[in-house]
């Protein structure tokens, strides 16, 4: 695991002939809110981690950025919590290079879907781009079991799903591409129940039969945790909210290379993992 910004640096500083094809940053589960602490969430202090990682992305000349989702908690007002987001969004905006999110659940328990898109830099999802060679997609599994969008707390955080019109869309996005692929998504699609998608299986489904998908990057359960199923690496990163202090926070930077393998350098509780050859190794 790395610990600090000297340390990326060092770990960065490969030869020409094994340089990554892509850098990314990635960060999941600040929360921030100008709200006291609630047990191990000080939701105020993301403000400050989230400036760290953004150092770190910049440092590291990242590609693009990706938050994995629950950029804000909650507010008493909807102009409340539009707050929160533009605060945030201030110090992500620093990262020099494109940005993107996956929706979570925290998103858009007071805001709705608009709202949330009008107030950062976020686009509509899923949507999906092409980047050095590789394919990307971010999901968005922001829905209730009947297919109803979040929103103005019209939910509950565990009746999470990808409806099947994403799915279709996604079959149609993966079908048309045969890039090596990389997705993001902020509930889990590796397991089973609370934290994960209700329909996780049919998605993994999908992305198996599409052959060129190498990874899914998550967050929600706010834990490192990772898996392989069906030669595809699950990897759930680390919840940045969670503890008091500058050094008790998560980010990575992942390094993608040209024989689809891939490396993610964390920073302080994020986990490291080295992956080559459809087999992980945590480093």
């Amino acid at each position: 695991m790395l610990s600090a910004a000297s340390s990326l640096a060092d770990s960065l500083a490969a030869d020409s002939a094994s340089a990554p094809a892509l850098r990314i940053g990635l960060l999941t589960d600040p929360h921030y809110a100008d709200i006291p602490a609630k047990g191990k969430r000080h939701y105020r202090e993301s403000l400050g981690k989230v400036r760290t990682a953004v150092e770190r992305f910049n440092e590291a000349k990242a590609d693009f950025a990706v938050e994995l989702g629950d950029f804000i908690d909650e507010a008493t007002t909807v102009e409340g919590e539009i707050t929160h987001l533009k605060t945030i969004e201030a110090e992500f905006a620093k990262f020099r290079g494109p940005r993107h999110f996956a929706l979570g659940n925290h998103c858009v328990w007071t805001l709705t879907k608009e709202q949330f898109y009008a107030n950062c830099a976020a686009k509509r999802s899923p949507y999906s781009w092409d980047h050095a060679g590789f394919h990307f997609i971010v999901l968005d599994a922001c829905f209730r079991a009947d297919g109803t969008t979040y929103g103005a707390k019209n939910f509950t955080w565990n009746d999470r799903e990808i409806p099947e019109p994403q799915r279709r869309w996604l079959a149609a996005d993966l079908a048309a591409t045969r890039l090596p692929t990389l997705v993001f998504v902020h509930q889990r699609l590796d397991t089973t129940g609370d934290y994960a998608v209700k329909s996780a299986p049919a998605v993994r489904e999908i992305l198996e039969r599409a052959g060129n998908v190498l990874a899914v990057f998550q967050g929600h359960h706010h834990r490192n945790d990772y898996r392989e199923i069906g030669g595809i690496h699950y990897c759930t990163l680390m919840a940045m909210v969670e503890g008091n202090g500058a050094e008790d926070t998560a980010s990575g930077v992942l390094e993608v290379f040209r024989d689809s393998s891939l490396k993610l350098n964390g920073a302080f509780k994020q986990s490291s993992y080295a992956w080559k050859s459809g087999k992980a190794h945590a480093q």
